[in-house]
């Protein structure tokens, strides 16, 4: 009976974290708009990143502030590490690609941090080996996302630095959810993301002093669409998704959680479509059909 109980309860546990990563990539999927317009109104790529940080570090400081260093200066290295790779790199490179690439091929190159997820995993970790399953839906789900990119846009051309921070992007959250998942067995969800988001502050203050914004915040945040967009990307975007990403990697593992990145551009072509009025193609709802078989084939033949 108690391992009855024990086995309910696992398969609760997984059921929430594969939730929390559908929630968490929806909000960033939308983050992407967001993060669009805030860039239009004048606002620098570092500049909403450390806003959007800020924000998120004194909602999470509220909830957890007990504790203030970690076991270790190896594990204080490795929270430096994280908020390196999920904070400064991985938002400053996305954001500043923008500005030097076509929106496609940052949405494409970035989303390939499954791919490179399951390499990386395959090379550190003897439990996350990668097998013909996971190839084969990574594969299917890639064409996936190269239609859903490609749905207003035909072209696709090559932008050497802005395409490299994509892939910098990209690379650098493969790390963070690597590092992430031996962060998980000896620490709470809320002290990690607390962490990642104070050293992903402190890394990003040299991208600030040398980044020239067309506009200060101040003269900005009085329109609505920019704090609005703001308080979303602080709190939902940054606080929530990032709690429920740590507990999604510490429940169903790095690989498998990094697969739900795929789905992030079908989120952000919805919502291009509904906020933005952007239409969707056949192609579009073919990315789309592509990306959900690709995730449900590599996890249906992991499982055979």
């Amino acid at each position: 009976m108690t391992s009855k109980i024990r086995r309910n309860q696992n398969v609760k546990a997984t059921l929430l974290g594969h939730l929390g990563a559908v929630v968490a990539v929806s909000m960033w999927g939308y983050s992407f708009v967001s993060s669009k317009v805030l860039l239009e109104n004048g606002m620098g790529p570092t500049q909403i990143y450390v806003c959007r940080f800020i924000l998120a570090y004194l909602l999470i400081l509220l909830l957890s502030h007990k504790r203030l260093f970690s076991d270790s200066w190896r594990d204080e290295l490795s929270f430096a590490t994280c908020g390196l790779c999920a904070g400064s790199i991985y938002f400053i490179a996305e954001n500043t690609a923008l500005e030097y690439t076509l929106t496609t091929n940052v949405s494409l190159l970035t989303s390939m941090s499954p791919l490179i997820t399951a390499l990386l995993a395959g090379m550190v970790y003897k439990t996350e080996k990668i097998g013909r399953g996971m190839i084969a839906g990574s594969m299917i789900a890639v064409c996936g996302v190269a239609c859903v990119v490609f749905n207003s846009s035909s072209a696709l051309e090559i932008r050497p630095l802005g395409d490299f921070l994509s892939l910098a992007a990209a690379f650098s959250w493969s790390v963070y959810s690597l590092i992430l998942r031996r962060l998980n067995v000896v620490y709470d969800v809320w002290f990690i993301s607390r962490k990642t988001f104070f050293y992903g502050l402190i890394t990003a203050i040299p991208f600030l002093l040398f980044e020239s914004g067309d506009v200060s915040v101040f003269d900005v945040i009085g329109r609505t669409s920019v704090w609005g967009n703001l308080i979303f990307l602080g709190v939902g975007a940054s606080t929530v998704a990032y709690v429920l990403w740590a507990q999604t990697v510490k429940k169903v593992g790095a690989v498998k959680a990094n697969n739900y990145m795929y789905l992030q551009p079908i989120v952000t072509l919805a919502v291009s479509a509904i906020v933005l009025g952007e239409s969707v193609s056949i192609v579009g709802y073919a990315g789309i059909a592509l990306i959900l078989g690709g995730l449900w084939l590599g996890d249906y033949i992991g499982k055979k």
